[in-house]
């Protein structure tokens, strides 16, 4: 049975079945043979259609009796993975990369039970910016998770290229020059860090005072790490290795702030996170 709090209208079978559907879906856009690629590109469309409904049921309480949001590690792990897939719909249509295909629909099978198992408890919502908050918070999320995409796919390409690879335009596997895919990775983080900018700050006006707890501690934290690591590039010209790792660090302590903190409160304690 789903986890969850609230008295369901919504069938708990009904959910499974959207669930099981989903991760069967991502299953097969996950099936690396070549002779599939045009079904497992309509595959993780299909799935990522199901997701987006699933995380309307979970996140917006959509089906239960009592109003509120559900906003546990699992949903919100699982809108993050949503968010970048897709980013990846859009950007496959003009530069198909079925390797990664095969990584987000197994990233998005396991989103989705995550969220099935751990959806968190329902809570009123009681200020009208906290969506808002909540939407930036996990846009950020999101765009920071396509830059760490990006990156791993530049850190594999420039590995290759130590290995002896010839150095040419698509010798990165990907059809574009290492620069290019480096300019795009931190086009992401510049718009990562602007979004969530604009989060902590949200927060911080809405919040009736600023709270020193485990959260704000590792989003500044994150928010510093991406902040130096923007400097360093204009300033520096840090590049590859030195600023994909920063880039890493700075992801996981965002990841802690939120996802991580819940994770430990909801799961490994098992009471809620005030």
């Amino acid at each position: 049975m789903i986890l969850s709090s609230g008295s369901p209208t919504l069938a708990d079978g009904g959910e499974w079945l959207l669930a099981a559907t989903a991760c069967a879906l991502y299953v097969l856009a996950a099936l690396p043979q070549p002779a599939m690629r045009r079904l497992s590109a309509a595959a993780l469309v299909g799935a990522w259609v199901l997701h987006l409904l699933l995380l309307v049921i979970h996140i917006g309480g959509v089906g239960y009796t009592e109003p509120g949001a559900r906003l546990g590690f699992g949903p919100v792990l699982s809108m993050t993975v949503w968010l970048l897939i897709a980013v990846h719909t859009l950007e496959s249509r003009f530069l198909p990369l079925p390797s990664v295909r095969v990584a987000l629909g197994v990233a998005g099978a396991l989103a989705v039970l995550t969220a099935a198992v751990f959806p968190g408890e329902l809570r009123a919502v009681h200020s009208r910016l906290a969506p808002v908050h909540f939407a930036l918070g996990v846009a950020s999320y999101g765009l920071f998770a396509v830059a760490v995409l990006h990156a791993a796919m530049l850190d594999a390409a420039e590995r290759r290229l130590r290995a002896g690879g010839p150095i040419r335009a698509s010798s990165n596997g990907l059809g574009m020059p290492l620069l290019q895919l480096e300019r795009i990775t931190f086009r992401f983080v510049q718009a990562g860090f602007v979004v969530l900018t604009a989060t902590l700050a949200l927060g911080a006006a809405t919040a009736g005072g600023w709270r020193w707890d485990h959260k704000s501690v590792f989003a500044l934290l994150g928010w510093g790490v991406f902040a130096a690591l923007l400097a360093g590039r204009q300033w520096r010209g840090w590049r590859g290795r030195q600023a994909t790792r920063w880039l890493y660090a700075g992801a996981a302590l965002l990841l802690l702030a939120y996802v991580g903190s819940r994770f430990v409160f909801e799961v490994v304690l098992g009471r809620p996170v005030a």
